[in-house]
C-alpha cells in the first residue's frame, strides 16, 4: 500500500461480503479476512492511478473494457450501437485487462468490485485471472445493488468501527484511572494496559533496567529491540523524540518517554511490544504514559512537604493558628496571605481550567469544591484579570484570619459577577466614618444592630449584596445567582425583621455599616 493511508477506520472486506442485501461475490484474490477496506471510489478512467489515494474498494461497471455486451455486438456485425474498444480509449483482450489490475494494484487499491449489466452480462474471465496474478480481490457487483449502496455499507461499517474504538479507549481510560488509585498503582497501570492492547507492557529505569512488567513475554529479539527502541527516547539524549516505534518480524514496538523524573535522575521509559499486524492503540498508551509520569516523577518539593506538615498538624488536633505554621514558612517567611475566589464564565470549572487557573496564580493551594474555585496566595503575589474567570480578592491578612479573608474574597467575587467585571477586590471597612469606631464597639453595634437576623444567613447576605449594589434587584439577583422576585421576598421579610424603613438612605447606611463586621 502507498506511504500515504488514507487517516480512517479500516473495514475487513469480509464484512462486506456477510451482508445479504448486498449480494457481493468474490471470484477472485486472497482471503477476504486478510483485506482491509479505508474508502470507496468509483472510476470508469482507464489509469486509475492519479486518482487514488490507497485502501479503496474501487468499483467499476468495466465501460472502458471492450467485450461487454454492446461491445460484442459490433465484433459480430450485429450493427449495435457499442460500447466496446472505441469507448474512453478501452482495450481489448487479456493485454488491456492485464495493464489495468496491474495499475490498480500499484495505485494500492484494497479490491476491484465490478458491476454486471448493463454494460456486461458476466465478469471478463481475462479479469479474474488478472486479479488473481497480481492477488488483487475481486467483487462481482449483482445489478440490483448499486454502488452508492455499496458505499453506504463501507461508511456504516466504518462508522461502527468507530463506535466500538471510542467505547474501548473509555474502558480502557477508566480501567486505567482505577489502576492509578489502587495501592500498588504502577504494577496496576502496566496490567490494565497490557490487558486492553494485548500487549507487553515493561517500565524500565533510566538504566534500561527493568522495573515492572505485564503481558505475554515476548521473543529475546523483540526484547533486545524493545531495549534499543527505549534507548532512542531517553530524555538524557540531545534531541531524544517523545515516543518511537518499530518491529521485529510481526512483532510491533513503541516506546514512551516519562516526564517528571528529578534531577539527575533521569526518567523511566514504558516500552510496549504486541504480536499485531498494526499497532493502532497510540491513544491508550499516550494516557497510560501521562499517568505513569504522575506515579513516577519527583514532584514532592519543600512546599509539599510543608502543605503535608499542615494537614498532619490539623488531623491530629492542633488549633488552626499552629495548623498554618508550616504554611506561613511556605510563603516564604511573608506570614500574611491573600484569599482569591474565581468563577469560571460560561462553562464549567473543569481540572484542567483549574489547573492553568493554579498555575497563573501561581499557587497550589486552590480547592474546586462547588463551582467556586477558592486559592491562597502568600502576600506580595500580584493578582491580574484571567481570562474567561471572574474573581474576587481579599486583603492580606495574618495567617490566623483567613476566615475573613474567605468572607472578603467571597463578598468581591458577588460584586464583581454583579457589576459583570473581571476581578473585584476586597474594600476596606477601616476607612472613612468607620475609622473613628473602635473596632470592637464596631463589632458589638452590628451584633445588636442585626440580631433579628440571626440563624437566617441567606437574608443577610442577600441584604449585604442588595445594599452594596444600590438597591438594585436584577444586580443583586445575578450577584446571588437566584431569581429577583427571591431578593424581593428576601429584602421584605428582612425589613419586617429589622423594623426598618429600607428606603431612607440613613437606614441604608447604618446596615451597611453593621454588615460590615458581620
Amino acid at each position: 500500500m502507498p506511504e500515504l493511508t488514507p487517516p480512517t477506520t479500516a473495514v475487513p472486506l469480509s464484512s462486506l461480503l456477510l451482508r445479504a442485501d448486498l449480494g457481493l461475490r468474490q471470484v477472485a484474490g486472497p482471503p477476504p479476512d486478510e483485506v482491509l477496506v479505508y474508502w470507496v471510489h468509483t472510476s470508469e478512467m482507464a489509469d486509475p492511478v492519479p486518482y487514488l489515494l490507497g485502501g479503496e474498494l474501487l468499483l467499476t461497471a468495466g465501460v472502458h473494457f471492450a467485450g461487454g455486451a454492446a461491445g460484442a455486438g459490433e465484433a459480430d456485425g450485429s450493427g449495435g450501437s457499442g460500447t466496446g474498444s472505441a469507448v474512453a480509449g478501452g482495450g481489448s483482450g487479456g493485454e488491456y485487462l492485464e495493464r489495468y489490475v496491474a495499475r490498480t494494484v500499484e495505485a494500492g487499491a484494497a479490491a476491484l468490485g465490478f458491476g454486471l449489466a448493463p454494460v456486461h452480462d458476466t465478469t471478463p474471465p481475462a479479469l479474474v485471472a488478472a486479479c488473481e496474478r497480481h492477488g488483487l480481490p475481486l467483487l462481482e457487483v449483482p445489478p440490483r445493488t448499486p454502488f452508492t449502496a455499496v458505499a453506504r455499507a463501507v461508511w456504516q461499517a466504518m462508522a461502527e468501527a468507530r463506535h466500538r474504538e471510542l467505547r474501548r479507549i473509555t474502558e480502557a481510560q477508566q480501567g486505567l484511572a482505577s489502576a492509578a488509585a489502587r495501592p500498588d498503582p504502577v504494577p496496576a497501570v502496566l496490567r490494565q494496559l497490557a490487558h486492553h492492547l494485548d500487549a507487553r507492557a515493561v517500565l524500565l529505569d533510566p538504566r534500561g533496567a527493568e522495573l515492572y512488567a505485564a503481558g505475554p513475554p515476548v521473543s529475546p529479539e523483540a526484547r533486545a529491540a524493545l531495549n534499543a527502541l527505549a534507548a532512542v527516547v531517553r530524555p538524557d539524549r540531545p534531541g531524544a523524540p517523545a515516543s518511537a516505534t518499530d518491529a521485529v518480524g510481526g512483532t510491533r514496538l513503541a516506546a514512551y518517554a516519562l516526564a517528571g523524573g528529578g534531577p539527575g535522575e533521569g526518567s523511566p521509559v514504558l516500552a510496549l511490544a504486541a504480536e499485531r499486524r498494526e499497532f493502532r492503540e497510540q491513544t491508550i498508551a499516550a494516557m497510560a504514559a501521562v499517568l505513569l509520569s504522575l506515579l513516577t516523577g519527583s514532584y514532592r518539593g519543600a512546599g509539599d512537604e510543608r502543605r503535608t506538615a499542615a494537614l498532619v498538624r490539623l488531623l491530629l488536633g492542633a488549633s488552626p493558628d499552629e495548623a498554618v505554621a508550616p504554611l506561613t514558612e511556605a510563603a516564604d517567611g511573608a506570614g500574611r496571605w491573600t484569599v482569591v475566589h474565581a468563577r469560571r464564565r460560561g462553562a464549567d470549572t473543569d481540572e484542567r481550567a483549574v489547573g492553568e487557573l493554579a498555575a497563573a496564580l501561581g499557587t497550589a493551594l486552590v480547592d474546586a469544591a462547588g463551582g467556586t474555585l477558592r486559592a491562597l496566595l502568600p502576600e506580595g503575589r500580584g493578582v491580574t484579570a484571567r481570562p474567561g474567570w471572574t474573581l474576587g480578592v481579599s486583603e492580606p491578612v495574618p495567617a490566623g484570619s483567613l476566615p475573613t479573608a474567605d468572607a472578603q474574597a467571597s463578598a468581591a467575587l458577588r460584586r464583581a459577577v454583579a457589576h459583570r467585571t473581571a476581578l473585584e477586590r476586597h474594600r476596606s471597612a477601616r476607612s472613612g466614618f468607620a475609622s473613628l469606631v473602635a473596632e470592637g464597639e464596631a463589632r458589638a453595634y452590628a451584633v445588636a444592630r442585626l440580631a433579628p437576623l440571626v440563624g437566617s444567613p441567606a437574608l443577610v447576605d442577600t441584604l449585604r449584596a442588595w445594599i452594596s449594589l444600590h438597591g438594585s434587584w436584577d444586580r443583586a439577583a445575578v450577584a446571588l445567582g437566584v431569581h429577583r422576585n427571591t431578593v424581593r421576598q428576601r429584602i421584605a421579610r428582612a425589613a419586617a425583621l429589622l423594623d426598618a424603613d429600607l428606603d431612607d438612605a440613613e437606614v441604608r447606611a447604618d446596615l451597611w455599616f453593621a454588615l460590615r463586621y458581620v
